[in-house]
């Protein structure tokens, strides 16, 4: 039966509340992309500071009406008003993070090469302009930070372009209610509001996608969802950049020192790590590798046996997460604890296991795969030199017992440090974000950071979601050849009117 409307369901009881949104007809997601892309000319041609200005003040109207939209996003999720007013926070952060960025001309790469005149060597200036209309899908595990306004809205409309948001089912009232806030926000700060617009249902993705204005796409999610629209984009008669990130086991290696000296300390932060959020990050460490013997497994099996766990954001990831517990048991791993249950309609419960260094190494398709949710897998290595011999097997040539992920962790002290030189290569190759002791969850949103990956993480290694260069993205170089001053862009002409940053060369 083809849905009509979406729900809003509170994962606490499993009960549908509020009222329906409807689904986009394919003519009215069609006019919503015509509409963005209409406003999109006069949004790109605006002065970057002008845009800026706009981007802080959408920041502004989320941060006033914070309580009205928490309300409605724990409402639909369950996480928690603590956890979703610092997700709120860290959405209006971005904003203004890109509206500095932008605002300095930061975003433009501009050379210029002046050439010789005289000579064949043309005067050749070259800067980056906004791609088009960018098509944003949003994220279940955060309704804030990486959906309506998240990061792939922020970086896209910094740059120029307008975005068209596909709704996640899990929260489609709060999508409904910031779209609201920033539309009025860009309409109050001069801005057609449809520079920013959103479309609901399954079909309407699917057609997003494919839409002929669309010039590039952003995702967050399953590595099945976001294959499926990767395929789409790439198979249009114009094929499209899609940019995808689709979680990762991020990998933690606890070497012989730091297990000795602090093994209480790194278990509680493991099991604060894995299940934050009910375990529904996609920095969640799913994979940790540890000393045989000593206390940290048994401080491990204290600190898990401790925890508590919660409601999944859908009943579908409830079943899923309850089907991954199945299939773990009848893979020959062993139990090493498992949290406490909390009342909730789609609750579940934390849970971890171990397997010896050569099972994983034998099951490693398997085992090394991602459990959305409090769950993870705890490989115990005999001595550095074989865990570093399973890890490298197959570096060289793109195979091996880990995939791509998101993020690498490294727990040491100093008498540890030649063994994480020596380990460090290999988990470069995996990984977009290496930590030292401490943990993936929790991405700082700084101008430096990179969030992203080798396949599977992601589909694009060289590109970020978060942090200033997850601009990068949504901007194609252009090259102006001998062209006079009167039609130059005002950041290209001599003299740097604009005072934008550049390189030249004469």
């Amino acid at each position: 039966m083809t849905e009509t409307s979406l729900r809003s369901y509170d994962p606490r009881t499993g009960q549908a509340f509020g009222a329906s949104i409807p689904v986009t007809p394919e003519d009215e997601g069609d006019r919503i992309v015509l509409r963005a892309a209409a406003a999109g000319e006069g949004w790109a041609a605006a002065p970057h500071t002008e845009r800026g200005r706009a981007l802080r003040a959408i920041a502004d109207a989320i941060d006033a009406d914070t309580q009205t939209l928490v309300g409605v996003a724990d409402a639909e999720t369950a996480l928690g008003v603590p956890r979703l007013s610092g997700e709120v926070a860290r959405t209006t952060g971005q904003l203004r993070m890109f509206a500095d960025f932008v605002s300095q001309h930061r975003h433009l790469d501009m050379i210029i090469d002046e050439g010789e005149p005289g000579s064949a060597r043309p005067d050749v200036r070259r800067m980056l302009i906004p791609i088009g209309p960018v098509a944003v899908y949003a994220a279940s595990n955060f309704p804030f930070a990486f959906s309506t306004l998240g990061g792939d809205t922020a970086s896209a409309l910094a740059a120029g372009c307008p975005v068209v948001v596909k709704a996640h089912e899990a929260h489609p009232a709060t999508t409904a209610a910031t779209l609201a806030v920033a539309r009025a926000a860009l309409r109050d700060a001069g801005f057609d509001p449809d520079v920013l617009n959103a479309v609901y249902g399954f079909e309407s993705g699917k057609q997003l996608i494919q839409h002929a204005a669309v010039k590039a796409a952003g995702f967050t999610g399953s590595l099945a969802g976001g294959r499926a629209l990767f395929n789409l984009a790439t198979q249009r008669p114009a094929p499209i950049p899609f940019f995808g990130e689709f979680g990762s086991v991020n990998p933690v290696i606890v070497l012989p020192g730091a297990a000795a000296d602090n093994a209480a300390g790194i278990a509680d932060g493991y099991a604060q790590s894995l299940t934050l959020g009910t375990g529904q990050f996609c920095t969640n460490p799913g994979l940790m590798f540890i000393p045989e013997g000593g206390a940290l497994i048994s401080e491990i099996e204290r600190a898990i046996s401790a925890s508590a766990g919660g409601p999944m954001l859908t009943d579908r990831m409830r079943q899923a997460y309850g089907s991954n517990m199945h299939d773990r048991e009848r893979e020959g791993v062993y139990t090493v604890a498992t949290g406490t249950a909390q009342a909730g309609a789609w609750s579940v419960t934390p849970r971890v296991w171990t397997a010896s260094l050569q099972d994983f190494a034998a099951g490693h398709e398997r085992l090394a795969s991602e459990v959305f949710g409090p769950a993870g897998l705890i490989v115990g290595y005999p001595d550095v030199d074989a865990l570093h011999a399973v890890l490298s097997g197959g570096v060289l040539e793109g195979t091996g017992v880990l995939e791509g992920s998101l993020t690498a962790t490294i727990h040491a002290v100093e008498a540890d440090y030649p063994a994480a030189a020596r380990l460090l290569p290999l988990l470069r190759a995996r990984a977009g974000r290496l930590i030292f002791n401490g943990w993936p969850t929790g991405v700082a949103v700084v101008w430096a950071m990179h969030h992203g990956g080798p396949w599977p993480a992601t589909n694009s290694a060289a590109h970020t979601s978060v942090g200033v260069r997850a601009i990068d993205r949504w901007l194609v170089p252009v090259a102006f050849q001998n062209w006079p001053e009167d039609l130059l862009p005002a950041e290209l002409r001599r003299g740097n009117p604009l005072e934008v940053p550049r390189i030249s060369q004469s």
